[in-house]
């Protein structure tokens, strides 16, 4: 039993890292290409640039980084490295959580036994999955802490997803959703909502059962909204959808240390936040992904409601003091002007659309951001 324990790999400090999935596109037609090992083939053995489950999607991932200022600089560096190398061999890269017009069939798995057995074992939910997000790793020095954690940042998966949300479109067409992105990710067996749990020994007992029971063959096969990681020690954020620029990218990095921060001082004082009952936590959810940052947000047990924008705000205001010592005040106040100006990605997409009735323009319009973020 000794020899199964999970160990912890603990960070005295709350490092950040972010990896992002980007989309390989075909520069004439802007169709989706499976272009990632033409690109990958130049990156060799890096831990920085990697396949994903696609033939279609690279990610990009920094190094530890103490803050987002670093976050900003690494990803500026490695964007546009791998941009430049897309663009020789005929590419464009993507910064969107799904291609807006193209079809999961027509799409190539990438040749690597561990997604061929993933396809083999799982078919149709993981073949569906032509989707990209923003992964956010915040270090944290004990795996108690990282449950505690985990369980008090449920609450504020609706406000990842409203903040983040930038898939309205699926096969051409408006889907209703400002996330589509998440809806499709829950269909899978080892995503959602975290289960609650009492401690790190019982978040050890809910792998070790997994693993014993053939249901994953490893704990990088459990794919919660959060989770713990204890290879990397951090607590995993996988909320977010991919968004376009790199400033929106440090926004949520920001984001995501102040909270995890917040939330680590609070352990540390003995006193924690109120967790939400578990059905109040996944209405919320549901509705961040019908609705963005219009939701209505369930507050409490009696059914009490405040508009998202507005708890969105309230948390921001919250943290702001955290965000400053961490030195991402900056970024925190523009997601607030991001909010108070509706200004949410997925909206900016409904509104180019319907301006131009062009998904080229929409996707072109992508491309261009991205780069134009990193100076390129």
């Amino acid at each position: 039993m000794q020899k199964e324990r999970i160990y912890f790999n603990n960070s005295p400090d709350p490092t950040i890292g972010v990896e992002v999935e980007l989309f390989v596109l075909d520069a004439d037609t802007l169709e989706l290409a499976p272009g990632a090992p033409i690109i990958l083939n130049n990156f060799p053995d890096s831990l920085h640039v990697k396949e994903e489950l696609l033939d279609s999607i690279v990610e990009v991932n920094t190094k530890i980084c103490r803050d987002v200022s670093e976050v900003r600089e690494d990803l500026r560096t490695r964007f546009c490295e791998v941009i430049k190398v897309a663009e020789d061999n005929g590419f464009q890269l993507m910064g969107m959580g799904m291609h807006p017009r193209a079809r999961w069939i027509d799409q190539t798995i990438t040749d690597k036994e561990r997604y061929l057995q993933l396809v083999d074992k799982l078919q149709w939910p993981v073949r569906r999955l032509l989707i990209s997000g923003v992964h956010v790793h915040v270090g944290v020095d004990s795996g108690e802490k990282a449950i505690a954690i985990t369980n008090g940042l449920t609450r504020y998966i609706p406000h990842m997803i409203g903040l983040s949300a930038n898939t309205p479109f699926e096969h051409g067409e408006l889907t209703g959703l400002a996330s589509t992105r998440t809806k499709l990710f829950d269909s899978m067996p080892t995503t959602g909502i975290p289960p609650e749990m009492i401690n790190y020994s019982q978040f050890q007992k809910f792998m070790r059962t997994l693993i014993r029971a053939k249901s994953i063959s490893s704990i990088r096969e459990v794919w919660w909204d959060i989770r713990p990681h204890p290879g990397f020690g951090t607590v995993e954020i996988r909320t977010y959808d991919c968004v376009s620029s790199l400033e929106e990218i440090v926004n949520l990095a920001a984001f995501t240390q102040a909270l995890v921060t917040g939330l680590s001082n609070h352990y540390d004082d003995g006193s924690q936040l109120p967790i939400l009952d578990r059905w109040i936590i996944k209405d919320n959810k549901w509705r961040a992904t019908r609705y963005g940052s219009d939701a209505d947000y369930i507050v409490d047990e009696m059914g009490n409601q405040q508009t998202l924008k507005s708890v969105i705000l309230d948390t921001i205001d919250k943290i702001l003091p955290v965000g400053k010592d961490l030195g991402c005040g900056t970024e925190l106040l523009n997601l607030a002007y991001q909010v108070e100006n509706d200004n949410a990605p997925y909206k900016r997409q409904i509104r180019l659309y319907e301006k131009t009735h062009d998904l080229n323009s929409v996707i072109s319009n992508a491309v261009h951001t991205l780069k134009e973020s990193i100076g390129y």
